[in-house]
């Protein structure tokens, strides 16, 4: 069974900045993609960020230019950059991979509160 944990996540002020990490239990380039999620308190889960595993990058409008998205194939862990967080950036964030129809997995998830 896949696992994705993710970690990182905290407290900061406005303006400031966090890294997000997603470690995976297996090789990540197993995964035809990797994406990073976000759920405000009630609200739906909203995409933030994709990488595949042909490299392929892309990042939802309201992050785009913030927030960087990497892959460290060495140590199977993705990773969020996030520069200059915005109140309306906290939520939970959670680390997404899929392989297809063999399936998908979703970490549980991190904090991240953006508050002054």
């Amino acid at each position: 069974q896949v696992q994705l944990v993710e970690s990182g996540g905290g407290s900061v002020q406005p303006g400031g900045s966090l890294r997000l990490s997603c470690g995976a239990s297996t090789n990540i380039r197993s995964f035809y993609s990797m994406r990073w999620y976000r759920q405000a308190p009630g609200k739906q889960r909203d995409w933030d960020a994709t990488i595949s595993i042909r490299g392929i990058i892309a990042y939802a409008d309201s992050v785009k230019g913030r927030f960087t998205v990497s892959t460290d194939n060495a140590n199977n862990t993705m990773y969020l950059q996030m520069n200059s967080l915005q109140f309306e950036d906290t939520a939970v964030y959670f680390c997404y991979a899929e392989k297809g129809r063999i399936g998908a997995y979703w970490g549980q998830g991190t904090q991240v509160t953006v508050s002054s």
